[in-house]
């Protein structure tokens, strides 16, 4: 487990994860810079003895076979464990959704009642119901905003956990992460959060109660649009488990890939504030725009959810959204599609702008969503925001026009 640490965050991200056992070298005692990339299937031993021991032994952190992983992998996870105050440990996989998934079985077990956010991103619903339902497990959506009303919830029946994400998916309601946590606490239920959007960095989310904090590193920790990786960081309570979960369903990640991550770990913080300060910009700008009803982002002050944002996260990324005013699909395509400088797809985190439409209707149970018009998010790159806006002041005269004349 991490000791008590004094470093600022911005220090931890250039050091952590840099032990001399993942960076020493035969007579260099002072190791190299960045740990190398360990690839491994099969390890040798000298002899029967040595293999039987190691076997019988805890394996982790320890090179016994390429699936429990190499010191490639261990460093990352090192590195990320050191970002969340708290936790014991932290273990890697394929994808975000791997990660969840592997969290969400390693504590529920059939006949379990789940709590899951309303406003969660789309393949934690489908797993929920194309996986947890038929395995035995009730999933209940509640609304993010409304800590009330899980009494209600929890009267209906035991609650085994509650899954949280702060900012939600599409449309950034902010959670009171620390009064949920204290409410689960008080109940003994499991809290688990996709924290994905703020990061470690901006919102450590196991010293505000969290016990499974869960990231998709395909976003910002790798932060270049080329690799597929999740990660869980968990207390002492549960590190275990999870790491037992993914051992027992195959899961791990490739020494390149965390190779890659860890270097995308290194300049998080730089690109972090880059993101914040250009979507800030932006979204200020779109809620000038007469064609722009809303704009969803967390970090405007008339923002629902704004003053717990402020309280409880150390700052803001590049993803938000934005409402326009009336218009059909038609419109809002005409929007995206003549765009110069955004994208057109999934994910989001990478250097590059991205532009999407969204509709959350198709992704609500709880609460019922209504917006003035459709609905498009933007993941805002590292480009010039003076290009970016230009680009967008073409494409809300492009969705006018169509708009004005259907």
């Amino acid at each position: 487990m991490s000791g008590s640490d004094d470093r600022k965050p911005l220090t931890k991200l250039a050091q952590a994860g840099r032990k001399t056992e993942w960076t020493g070298m035969p007579g260099q005692p002072g190791g190299i810079v960045s740990p190398p990339v360990w690839r491994a299937s099969t390890i040798l031993y000298d002899d029967v003895a040595h293999l039987r021991k190691a076997a019988g032994s805890s394996t982790h952190e320890r090179l016994f076979y390429g699936r429990k992983g190499t010191p490639t992998a261990w460093s990352l996870a090192d590195a990320l464990t050191e970002m969340e105050p708290g936790a014991e440990g932290t273990m890697l996989f394929p994808s975000g959704v791997a990660a969840i998934a592997c969290a969400l079985m390693a504590v529920l077990r059939p006949g379990d009642r789940l709590m899951m956010v309303d406003s969660a991103y789309d393949p934690t619903r489908n797993f929920c119901e194309q996986m947890l339902r038929p395995y035995g497990v009730d999933t209940i959506y509640y609304d993010p905003t409304d800590v009330a009303a899980l009494d209600a919830h929890l009267a209906a029946g035991p609650i085994r956990a509650i899954f949280l994400e702060s900012p939600g998916s599409l449309t950034f309601e902010v959670q009171d992460i620390p009064a949920i946590t204290a409410w689960a606490r008080a109940n003994e239920v499991v809290t688990l959060a996709d924290n994905t959007w703020a990061t470690p960095l901006y919102f450590p989310a196991l010293s505000h109660g969290v016990d499974i904090s869960i990231l998709a590193c395909t976003k910002y920790i790798v932060g270049h649009s080329d690799v597929m990786m999740g990660s869980t960081t968990a207390t002492p309570e549960w590190f275990g488990k999870i790491r037992q979960t993914a051992y027992l369903f195959g899961q791990m990640t490739s020494p390149d890939d965390a190779w890659l991550a860890s270097r995308g770990l290194r300049t998080l913080g730089v690109r972090l504030k880059q993101h914040q300060d250009s979507a800030l910009a932006i979204a200020h700008w779109l809620q000038d725009q007469p064609d722009v009803a809303r704009v969803l982002h967390p970090a405007l002050p008339d923002c629902p959810g704004h003053a717990l944002w402020q309280r409880d996260f150390s700052g803001s990324t590049g993803l938000f959204s934005f409402i326009l005013k009336g218009g059909d699909e038609a419109a809002r395509a005409a929007l995206i599609d003549g765009l110069a400088h955004f994208g057109i797809g999934y994910s989001w985190g990478g250097f590059e702008s991205l532009a999407l439409p969204i509709d959350p209707t198709r992704y609500r149970s709880a609460t019922r969503w209504e917006a003035e018009g459709p609905a498009v998010r933007l993941h805002i790159g590292l480009e010039d925001t003076a290009d970016l806006i230009a680009d967008l002041d073409a494409g809300l005269t492009r969705f006018r026009a169509i708009r004005d004349t259907a």
